[in-house]
Parts: C-alpha cells; structure tokens; sequence
C-alpha cells in the first residue's frame, strides 16, 4: 500500500470531480478526522488516518482491502471508479437523476437510463456530466453520464437514452466474487 503519485492523484481527482465538483475537499478533511487515498494492487482505497497506521502493520500479501474501494486503475493507467464509492459520492452530487419505480430495475440490471424512466432530473446538468442515479424515495442507486443536457431531456422521444450506465448496486450481487 503506498501513496498516489501525482499522475495517479490527478486522474482520481479529475474522476470524481465529475461527479462531486469541488465537493472533493470535504472527503478528505472531514469532521471525524482525515482521510486519504492509498493504491493496493492497482485499486484506490479510501480510509482514514488512524486505520491507515494499523494496515501498515499488517503484511502486503495479508492486507485485502484496508479501507472502501473507490476504484481501480486499468492497465492503461485510466481510473474506473467503482460501485463502492456510491456511499461517499450520493451526498456530495452536483447533477442528480431519478428514475421511476418501473425503470430502477432495468438499471439495477445494468442498463442505460431511457426518457420514459426518467423522473427527474437536476437543472442545468449538462451533457457527458456525471451524475447520481436517485430512486424517487431518494435512495442512491448507480451512477452514469448524462447523454442528453436537462434541455435535451424535454424534448427527446420516450426510447432515446438521457443517461449512459457506468455502475449501479446491482452489481454487489452480479460481481460478488470480484469486487472488494
């Protein structure tokens, strides 16, 4: 487990900037302490100060995930963020979608967002930004990329795509044996 280099920082940052803004700052410098970002096996962790000096006593080979997996780097070295950082992403989200009862399944199922499941959609979110997937009760489901501005969203037909699927929780049951 080591520290991100400037390049790996810079991807991550740019990443979840996407989807948090310049919420960033708030996951690092918390309330309840500091926390930061460590690579193991390719992977980004997310995890506190204080649980980080207690997994630097533990062997590399031993350690299996010291903290939340927000992401993995691919072996072109692009940062793929993870269903696992749904969690400490949903609070801070700029641009928000809700789908209707009808359509949460077809996404859970890992299937794009089309006009006809759209409920709502945050104002001025604009096209390819990242965005939060809401139920209508407001529990966080996924996230994905606008394919169409909140603009667009009005006057599309009801078959076009208004969100592209990047993750949603689905996946803790289709990729159990994979995600750490």
């Amino acid at each position: 487990m080591r520290p991100l280099t400037e390049a790996e920082t810079r991807a991550v940052f740019e990443k979840l900037s996407k989807y948090i803004g310049e919420n960033i700052q708030l996951l690092v410098d918390r309330p309840d302490g500091t926390y930061c970002f460590r690579l193991h096996r390719d992977r980004v962790y997310y995890l506190s100060e204080k649980l980080l000096k207690l997994a630097a006593s533990v062997p590399r080979d031993s350690l299996v995930a010291p903290g939340t997996c927000f992401g993995k780097f691919t072996k072109t070295q692009k940062f793929r963020l993870s269903v696992t950082a749904l969690d400490f992403l949903a609070p801070y989200a700029k641009y928000k979608v809700w789908v209707k009862p009808g359509s949460e399944q077809s996404f859970l199922y890992g299937n794009h967002v089309l006009k006809s499941g759209l409920g709502r959609i945050t104002e001025n979110t604009a096209q390819y930004q990242g965005v939060v997937v809401y139920s209508m009760a407001d529990v966080p489901l996924g996230f994905g990329v606008a394919a169409k501005s909140t603009q667009d969203c009005r006057k599309v037909d009801p078959l076009a795509i208004v969100v592209f699927h990047q993750a949603d929780v689905g996946e803790y049951v289709r990729n159990e044996d994979t995600l750490t």
